[in-house]
């Protein structure tokens, strides 16, 4: 019975003791095979034989999601996402603790992250080194980011912990870092050419090709391009309270085409340098809210992205360093509305941003111990639009930040002090006008007795944000009076790795954190009638309490089969504080309860993962006493399983996968009113020569 229920569609609150219950078994299962492993070499001893364990390489051990660091890490590499039920980045990230996505429905839909409660505008996206921004809106669409050309994926709440780095890598509460693949070639080889398919569910057809070339010893080139066409249509229940009404979403078609090209290479000094191009191009249906019976929308959204990057890390001397970075972008987004009817037809909107962005990050080593860096950034961006009564803004932003470090024995200290200064200018009606900022962070870590498995670390840092250009001036929405949003984080965590050599119980890790963040002039941002305009506003003051933890093991079976394991498991308390009157419930879309869990093994050329990825209640307004029952939002679960074959064909690799998505055939909603799709197919084949 209780099986039964685990696997049932979530009604009850009674539900919630099962869905704890299930991680914490999973967690104590992670944890077993090391019981197991020191009762077999009991019985080893007991019967004086020696059972020699068969040499496999343990994947698990070399993919660690988790890294000694000073602030809190998780990693995911190409050889983890190849194994997850992953579509793009979004997908991807969703299993990491402290992250809510944020899904407006099927593969066509706006997928944004919020990292521990502090808003997606609070997290950073950085791709090989550089930020991608939106200064329209501030939200960067993770769904655009497909997983064929990425290395690894880097997920740091306060910063990253470098202090040789862009400041704008300090100007954010959390940050998210998308690592592009580096050609490497074995010698003799100079050409590597994969391509891959994939098809499914919606009518998907996604083929991609992956181009590498090596020019010289020290340079090497590299195209990745993949074609994205979708009808998107898949059924969903409808729900009111209640899943009463079968239909299919509409509206959901997408057609996307990327395509990026790169230069990479290395200088006699051991310098580094590389060079981007970035282009996406997209044709999407919106669609819209489900309410009052209402299926059908007509919206239509146009995007292009375009963007030329380039970096250049150099080494001059053991004692000198710096990091140089500069960029291009030019993004258009056409947004079509029929049923907004003006004088001049129908509601047909053009937007263009132009972004000018360059970096240069300084660091000395004064002692061997000590290190000082310095850097400055400055951007520039123009926001264009055809909208009757636009201000045309124009951005200038400055950032500098010193930022100090020390490394002694077991023990490591950063400090840094981030000036942000801002000028906005308008053409039309009233500017937010200049602001400048000082805001410091400090971050400690500690192993104790030089142990390297154990690692303590704690973090304060002192942040804002500003509104973007939308929040500020979109006609008849912005408002030039909206105020920054503030945000102080305290955390404080452990990291605990360990490899066990010549056992059964391969390798076992931690990370446990705890946290408190508060939010000043909180913006939230709330969608409207359809998914292009919004509704933002300052909600007063949020506290925000947390723990979260990783755990993660591998071992070797004595055989051919090796097992790998991870729960993940978050608490949040989210909360209205204005005035000193605390909400009894969380901000919207904050879930108090929310945890994964995944399950691997490999047996020869076979691989089969599965995850379990579970969100607790939520409210999708801020809730009272009286209107509790119309905000709740039930909890929800899925069940994933991918299937992964890998061999060779005529000398060369070949995958074969399968991805079998939300089995149970669960109904469910990250935002209300926004179904998700039900249970869902893919199939992927790539070749490389």
């Amino acid at each position: 019975m209780e099986f039964n229920m685990l696997f049932a569609p979530v009604r009850t609150g009674r539900h919630l003791l099962y869905q704890k219950i299930a991680l914490c078994l999973a967690a104590t299962l992670l944890c077993c095979p090391k019981v197991w492993a020191q009762s077999r070499r009991a019985d080893t001893a007991a019967t004086a034989k020696v059972h020699e364990l068969q040499q496999v390489n343990i994947n698990a051990v070399k993919d660690r999601i988790i890294q000694p660091s000073i602030t809190p890490v998780q990693r995911l590499s190409s050889t983890r996402l190849e194994r997850m039920s992953s579509f793009s980045v979004a997908d991807a990230i969703r299993f990491l603790t402290g992250v809510q996505l944020k899904d407006y429905g099927g593969i066509g839909g706006l997928k944004t992250v919020n990292v521990r409660s502090m808003g997606t505008n609070h997290t950073a996206v950085f791709y090989d080194g550089v930020q991608l921004g939106n200064v329209q809106n501030g939200q960067v669409d993770l769904g655009r980011f497909s997983l064929d050309n990425i290395e690894e994926i880097s997920l740091y709440n306060g910063q990253r912990s470098e202090i040789s780095q862009p400041a704008r890598a300090f100007a954010a509460a959390s940050a998210i870092y998308l690592q592009s693949k580096i050609p490497t070639f074995r010698p003799g080889e100079h050409t590597h050419l994969r391509a891959g398919f994939k098809t499914g569910s919606f009518g998907l057809w996604n083929p991609s090709i992956l181009w590498e070339q090596k020019l010289t010893n020290r340079v090497s080139a590299s195209v990745s391009s993949e074609l994205v066409q979708t009808d998107g249509r898949y059924k969903f229940r409808s729900s009111n309270g209640v899943f009463d009404t079968t239909a299919s979403r509409s509206n959901t078609d997408v057609a996307s085409y990327r395509v990026e090209g790169g230069l990479n290479g290395t200088l006699p000094d051991s310098s580094t340098w590389r060079v981007k191009a970035y282009a996406f191009v997209a044709n999407r249906g919106l669609p819209g809210p489900v309410v009052s019976n209402k299926f059908d929308y007509p919206q239509r959204q146009w995007d292009r992205n375009l963007f030329l990057q380039g970096s250049y890390n150099s080494n001059v001397n053991k004692r000198f360093s710096f990091i140089l970075n500069a960029k291009y972008a030019n993004d258009y987004l056409r947004y079509l509305d029929p049923e907004t009817v003006k004088k001049t037809g129908f509601s047909d909107n053009h937007f263009y941003q132009h972004e000018f962005y360059f970096s240069w990050a300084n660091r000395y080593r004064l002692t061997g111990a000590w290190d000082v860096a310095l850097s400055s950034d400055y951007q520039w961006n123009n926001l264009d639009a055809d909208l009757y009564r636009f201000a045309y803004p124009t951005r200038y932003m400055l950032q500098t930040v010193l930022a100090s470090e020390l490394k002694l024995k077991d023990i490591s200290l950063q400090g840094s002090l981030l000036h942000t200064w801002v000028n906005d200018v308008v053409k039309a009606f009233a500017s937010a006008g200049r602001k400048q900022k000082l805001t410091p962070s400090l971050l400690m870590s500690w192993q104790p007795g030089g142990q390297q498995d154990v690692t303590l670390r704690a973090f304060y840092k002192n942040i804002f944000r500003l509104p973007t250009l939308n929040d500020l001036y979109y006609t008849t929405i912005g408002n030039t009076q909206l105020k920054p949003e503030w945000a102080k984080q305290y955390d404080v965590g452990i990291t605990y790795n360990h490899t066990y050599q010549q056992q059964a119980f391969a390798y076992l890790s931690v990370q446990a954190d705890v946290y408190y963040n508060q939010v000043r002039d909180k913006i939230v941002a709330i969608p409207g009638a359809n998914l292009f305009r919004w509704t933002m506003y300052n909600i007063g003051n949020v506290a925000i309490k947390g723990f979260e933890t990783t755990i993660q093991s591998a071992w070797n079976t004595g055989s051919e089969i090796v097992l790998n394991a991870g729960v993940n498991y978050t608490y949040q308390q989210s909360r209205d504080v204005t005035d000193g009157q605390k909400s009894r419930y969380n901000i919207p879309y904050i879930p108090t309860h929310s945890g994964s869990v995944t399950l691997g093994a490999d047996y020869r050329q076979l691989s089969i993962n599965y995850s379990y990825l579970y969100v607790g209640n939520r409210y999708d307004q801020l809730s009272t006493d009286q209107n509790q029952v119309y905000n709740y939002m039930e909890p929800y679960y899925t069940h994933d399983v991918t299937l992964g074959y890998h061999t060779m064909l005529h000398r060369k690799p070949i995958k074969l996968g399968l991805e079998i998505n939300n089995i149970f055939n669960q109904d469910r909603e990250l935002i209300t009113n926004f179904p998700l799709p039900r249970r869902f197919y893919r199939i992927k084949i790539s070749y490389t020569i």
